[in-house]
């Protein structure tokens, strides 16, 4: 059996409403494990937020386990304009992460060779380098997401609404790269999405939220 990325243990949350305190989350248990794609679907103000930020650790007043094995899983972004600098290339962008990760290995060299790879890995050639995230289009754009996610050799990726800003054809084209990058390298990813065919289509395993209430369900393939 494969080896788990991610375990939550009767993960609660609650939040102060005027006088009134509202159970966001309610004993929610579920695992994640290597190379698996799990969909999580939930309407607005299912809870499907303040889960993410409880797996992310940016919640900090939540009851309950939340355990990565395999380091902090990384965030691709619903805004793939909002999320990358305007003031900076690309290649600035994706070699960032590996300035401040006190990594010694990382001489200029290699960091400009570990860009280039991670631009092959998402279908962008190296001319992308010395682009801004404005020259690019909104796949484009959310493609060096992708790398940005990638780049320093996470294996969990939680995806953030990633197609909600994109056109029917390019959805198509990110998803085909998110299944690649599970079958390639193994990735697991967490899909958060309200869109029910996107999921059906990639995910092994959909999770459903609803009143901050998780339930596993099976979609028609």
């Amino acid at each position: 059996m494969a080896n788990k990325v991610l375990e939550l243990r009767n993960v609660s949350a609650s939040y102060k409403e005027g006088i009134e305190v509202k159970e966001v989350l309610k004993d929610v248990s579920f695992s994640i494990y290597e190379g698996e794609i799990v969909g999580l679907l939930g309407e607005s103000g299912s809870g499907k937020t303040t889960l993410c930020k409880c797996i992310l650790k940016l919640l900090k007043e939540y009851q309950g386990e939340v355990k990565h094995y395999t380091g902090n899983p990384q965030m691709i972004f619903q805004d793939p304009f909002g999320s990358l600098n305007p003031k900076k290339k690309i290649g600035w962008i994706l070699e960032e992460p590996l300035k401040v990760s006190g990594d010694s290995k990382w001489s200029k060299v290699d960091r400009r060779k570990k860009v280039e790879e991670i631009l092959s890995l998402v279908n962008l050639s190296v001319e992308f380098y010395n682009r801004y995230p404005r020259e690019l289009s909104g796949g484009q754009r959310q493609r060096v997401s992708i790398a940005l996610a990638l780049i320093t050799g996470t294996k969990f990726i939680l995806a953030d609404e990633p197609l909600s800003a994109l056109d029917v054809t390019v959805q198509a084209q990110i998803v085909q790269l998110l299944k690649t990058l599970q079958k390639e390298k193994g990735i697991s990813i967490l899909f958060v999405s309200h869109d029910v065919d996107v999921v059906a289509d990639l995910c092994e395993r959909v999770l459903l939220i609803e009143e901050g209430k998780l339930r596993e369900v099976k979609l028609n393939k």
